[in-house]
């Protein structure tokens, strides 16, 4: 299984990016978009379950919209209004529905900066 992530890049303060997600093959009950800073611990910004649900971090709700289809192995992060304080490695993550495997990609760019 490969998890391969696109779509960051640099923007200014208060711009957007629309990140992508497309896993190679599994059955995954969960797809989502972890986040590293330099010296910070890596953190979920967003994720979707099979079921629908999503959650968010608290410092991206009402900024950042996770969207796709668990089922055919394609997620979205739609970042508006991107702070500086967004500025980090994005990482796509996938859960198997059926062994809890964690699945990985290779992590895409993101700078905020003016």
């Amino acid at each position: 299984v490969q998890l391969q992530a696109s779509g960051g890049g640099l923007v200014q303060p208060g711009g957007s990016l629309r990140l992508s997600c497309a896993a190679s093959a599994g059955t995954f009950g969960m797809m989502g978009w972890y986040r590293q800073a330099p010296g910070k611990q890596r953190e979920m910004v967003a994720s979707i379950w099979s079921g629908g649900s999503k959650d968010y971090v608290d410092s991206v709700k009402g900024r950042f919209s996770i969207s796709g289809d668990i089922t055919k192995r394609a997620v979205y992060l739609q970042m508006n209004s991107l702070i500086i304080e967004d500025t980090a490695v994005y990482y796509c993550k996938a859960n198997s529905l059926l062994t809890r495997r964690e699945y990985w990609g290779q992590g895409t760019q993101v700078t905020v900066s003016s």
